[in-house]
């Protein structure tokens, strides 16, 4: 983290501007924005916008459609051929790390995948290791329900859209798991107005998890960082403070990987 100076002075501005409208597009509604809309968004000039996405046309980064602009089939081609994860998780690494020493517990970042689930991508781990929560848990996958990151996805969802992304039977691991679905509702609309997502005894008896979200310059949610442990070590007395230092985890990761996008 300590060459962000040296970095931020040696970043192309237009290019930095250009990615920023980049990810702007892509929270866009699929049939695309207008040049004017995606200044706006982006904190840019109309003319700077429009000379960029000009630009970005020209490559097939983004194709427009009668005044819209959209993605383009370029930018599909590249991403086909990318690895969603690698630069992502060695990076993410050392911070990971930093708050589960912080802690001496296990930590988990997850990513919101097509399929309307999570895939978890990185972690890290103090000395102690309990239940599920241990080392090489990259690439599990856990229910939406009954877990913290999980919580955290649901609560991004409209009414319209859990209607789809939940069974309809929520299944019971442990006595504590939320299964009606009007009680996960209410529990979603608290997580939506706190910001963080929290399970006791609800996937694993004794194992306590607490999620925050991750997100872009845009605000949409990219990623969910999880801090587990057992009640036994970690308790409920521990909660505010591991909030704290995970908020300043999340930061760190997003002006790692976005904020730096937003300046000049």
């Amino acid at each position: 983290m300590g060459d962000a100076p040296e970095r931020t002075e040696m970043a192309n501005k237009s290019v930095t501007k250009a990615v920023r409208l980049l990810r702007e597009l892509a929270a866009q509604p699929r049939t695309g924005a207008t040049a004017t809309t995606l200044a706006k968004a982006a904190g840019l000039s109309r003319p700077t916008a429009f000379r960029l996405l000009y630009s970005l046309e020209q490559s097939g980064l983004v194709d427009r459609i009668d005044t819209n602009y959209v993605l383009g089939w370029e930018l599909a081609r590249l991403g086909r051929r990318a690895d969603p994860y690698a630069g992502l998780v060695a990076h993410a690494q050392p911070v990971l790390q930093e708050l589960a020493d912080k802690f001496n517990e296990s930590v988990t970042l997850s990513v919101p995948n097509a399929q309307d689930g999570l895939d978890l991508v990185a972690e890290a781990a103090g000395s102690h290791v309990v239940g599920i929560v241990s080392r090489n848990m990259v690439g599990q996958r856990y229910p939406m329900h009954a877990s913290s990151t999980g919580k955290v996805l649901l609560a991004e969802q409209s009414p319209e859209r859990l209607r789809t992304m939940l069974p309809d039977e929520l299944e019971a691991f442990t006595p504590y798991t939320i299964t009606d679905r009007t009680a996960l509702l209410k529990e979603l609309e608290q997580v939506r107005e706190q910001g963080f997502a929290i399970i006791d005894n609800e996937l694993e008896h004794e194992l306590l998890s607490l999620s925050r979200p991750i997100r872009d310059s845009a605000g949409t949610l990219v990623a969910i960082l999880t801090l587990n442990g057992p009640r036994s070590r970690f308790g409920r007395a521990q909660i505010p403070e591991a909030l704290q230092q995970m908020q300043r985890t999340a930061d760190q990761l997003t002006e790692l990987f976005w904020r730096d996008s937003t300046s000049g």
